[in-house]
């Protein structure tokens, strides 16, 4: 083994030890996921040395920032606990990022569509997926702030902040399907679980306190005719 790829898997090891299990995420399925998923091939070359720190990192295609980030880890160890997921779940992911998110997703379950809203993203985050094996993935582009498709799902998470949670997203679970987003505006904002109970049921926890960027939507034209 190299020197890179051993400070690698130690930084791999120190990210779960030092970040992760104090966080109180100690789901062993989610652990044994990280510690078999190489991070630092989710990011460009010149964010390599810091893939496994405590920090958003920056999402770059081809040399060009793209303003969004990747979330730290330990909230993307969170998100993949709080889904409670079977390994027959197919998740519906909204905000596909690097394809790191989706690539923890898809060790814990049978498959996970992930709809990206920007195509230069989304084509990085297929080209990562594809690089590392992972083949129970499907990236789309488009826009899922509503849901996608016309099936419901055992699990859907949303990687952005949304202000408020629409109905519409609601509906798109299965019954005894469990919903996680961040939901607020401002610095701090509330992780929930909404999980359907009945067709017309449904429960909401909230499961800690937080901050991530919002859900990025359509953009909107500003010229007028």
């Amino acid at each position: 083994m190299s020197n890179t790829s051993s400070l690698l898997e130690k930084s791999r090891f120190n990210m779960i030890e030092q970040q992760i299990r104090p966080a109180g995420i100690l789901d062993e399925k989610v652990l044994n996921a990280l510690l078999n998923l190489s991070r630092d091939a989710f990011v460009s070359d010149n964010y390599k040395n810091i893939a496994y720190t405590d920090t958003e990192i920056p999402i770059e295609v081809d040399g060009t920032q793209t303003y969004e980030t990747m979330l730290v880890p330990r909230l993307e160890a969170r998100f993949a606990e709080a889904l409670q997921l079977k390994p027959t779940d197919t998740v519906l992911e909204i905000g596909t990022g690097s394809g790191f998110q989706a690539a923890l997703l898809s060790q814990l379950c049978a498959n996970v569509i992930s709809v990206e809203i920007d195509s230069k993203i989304a084509a990085f985050a297929k080209a990562n997926l594809e690089k590392n094996h992972i083949a129970n993935v499907t990236v789309e582009v488009g826009d899922g702030q509503n849901g996608w498709g016309s099936v419901e799902y055992p699990a859907i998470l949303v990687t952005g902040s949304l202000p408020t949670l629409n109905d519409t997203l609601k509906y798109k679970l299965a019954v005894g399907g469990r919903l996680i987003a961040v939901v607020g505006t401002g610095q701090t904002m509330k992780l929930l679980r909404i999980t359907r109970e009945s067709a017309s049921q449904f429960t909401e926890e909230v499961l800690q306190e937080t901050y991530i960027k919002p859900l990025r939507g359509p953009v909107v034209s500003r010229f007028k005719f």
